[in-house]
């Protein structure tokens, strides 16, 4: 049984039909033409012509003459209006047609011409995973401002928004991380992907915008609230401020005692804080005038950019504090993970293994070493670690590498491009399934950022 719908649908005529259709209408139109103004001729077939010979005064007969040749005169051009009319809508028609469908010559395939572009989409991409980063981010710390003034029950609907978001950019750099590795292979499948990863970040930040509001509500940065608001700030800030001496000797001490490799990860990250410090300072003496003055807006403004400093410097010292309790616990673990991977070895022949744990044992009997960098060392030359000492070894260091790239692109994070955070989530994801393969995406992640900073320091050229 044929569907209602389909028995109700015109047939679309063929392109030869369309030809004939245009035909007939051009002929068509151009004797209508001649009909109308050519003389002699009426529209009411039932109403005698007048006979010219019936009036033979001059008169009649030259202003019968001069009718005829006015008449005459009218026929080219209005033919010739008919006919660019007539072809002028044959044209719309076959360009209307183009637009709708196109062949593609390979497959001979009716693609819509509506699909965008490869590389145009394959950028777009890139653009969005890296803005709703960004912004994921951004709430993140503007979240923990609010949940220190407010309590975490009030700011529970906001923390919900962003977990939200935080899965479907998850889910975007999965799809992301896929595509870079050519899969799927099929072009047709690779566009969708693309367009899979704009809906997912689309989809993040419509989540974190339908609390926007709220969120703002509850703030009341503008109005009321900026006074409770103002002293969190302040509050982080005091505590920042003796942190970061500290942080500066914490530096020192590791460098003395594991070399200047051990601490290369956060190298810079004192420096960083400060300048950060120096900024929030401006930032909240700004606040507080602009508050005294009733300029709840510019207040406003003024304390969102200090939070944002202090959260940029509480990373850079927290980083640093990291790396001093992985590098405690890799010291403590060498030795143990030594002995695990020369049990591991045992009845297998492998030089080159066995000159990596040489090695290892040589720098923890001749001077300064890095812990982190020996864990990962004997962890490689074992290969796939069992349950144990070496797979403790291999999540330590997967989650140090992992946590250095973070921290990278979080205080670097207006610098930073799509791959470097693709590879870093990746990363982040295998970190409990797969520490050696989070440890190397994330090192991957890492140069990926920095290269990225340098170049964004240069400077276009």
């Amino acid at each position: 049984m044929t569907s209602s719908l389909i028995r109700g649908r015109p047939r679309r005529a063929s392109p030869s039909h369309i030809s004939v259709r245009v035909v007939h209408t051009l002929v068509g139109g151009l004797a209508g033409v001649v009909w109308l103004v050519s003389p002699g001729m009426t529209i009411n077939a039932g109403v005698p012509v007048p006979d010219a010979r019936a009036h033979p005064p001059a008169a009649s007969a030259s202003g019968a003459a001069r009718d005829e040749t006015s008449a005459t005169d009218l026929v080219l051009p209005l033919a010739v209006v008919g006919a660019a009319g007539v072809l002028a809508g044959y044209g719309y028609v076959r360009r209307v047609r183009r637009s709708r469908t196109r062949t593609t010559p390979a497959a001979g395939r009716l693609v819509p011409a509506a699909l965008p572009d490869p590389a145009e989409l394959d950028e777009r991409t890139s653009v969005l995973l890296t803005e709703a980063d960004d912004r994921v981010r951004a709430d993140g710390e503007e979240l923990g401002f609010a949940e220190e003034r407010a309590g975490a029950e009030a700011v529970a609907p906001f923390a919900r928004a962003l977990e939200g978001a935080e899965a479907e950019l998850s889910a975007a750099f999965r799809m992301r991380q896929r595509y870079d590795d050519g899969f799927p292979d099929d072009d047709t499948a690779r566009r969708h992907t693309l367009a899979g990863i704009v809906g997912r970040c689309t989809e993040a930040v419509r989540r974190l915008d339908a609390e926007r509001e709220a969120f703002g509500r509850l703030r009341a940065l503008e109005s009321d609230g900026l006074g409770p608001a103002l002293e969190v700030a302040e509050a982080r800030f005091r505590d920042l401020t003796g942190r970061t001496a500290a942080a500066e000797a914490t530096v020192a001490d590791l460098t003395a005692r594991h070399g200047r490799t051990a601490t290369a990860s956060v190298a810079g990250h004192v420096e960083q804080a400060k300048d950060r410090l120096v900024s929030a300072t401006t930032r909240l003496n700004h606040a507080r005038q602009s508050s005294d003055l009733g300029e709840g807006e510019q207040a406003a403004q003024h304390l969102r950019t200090a939070e944002e400093d202090i959260a940029l410097a509480a990373s850079l010292i927290d980083g640093i504090d990291r790396l001093d309790a992985d590098l405690t616990s890799a010291a403590s673990l060498v030795p143990a993970a030594l002995t695990g991977a020369e049990a591991a070895l045992a009845g297998r022949r492998d030089p080159g293994a066995d000159r990596v744990l040489a090695a290892v044992r040589e720098d923890l009997t001749t001077g300064p070493y890095d812990p982190l960098d020996a864990l990962r060392h004997i962890v490689r030359a074992v290969g796939p670690p069992p349950d144990g000492v070496l797979s403790a070894a291999a999540w330590l260091v997967a989650r140090a590498s992992v946590t250095a790239a973070d921290d990278f692109v979080t205080t670097h994070r207006g610098l930073v491009g799509a791959e470097a955070r693709t590879r870093l989530a990746e990363a982040r994801r295998l970190l409990l399934t797969d520490p050696p393969a989070a440890d190397t995406l994330a090192g991957r992640a890492l140069d990926l950022a920095q290269q990225d900073s340098h170049r964004a320091a240069q400077g276009p050229r």
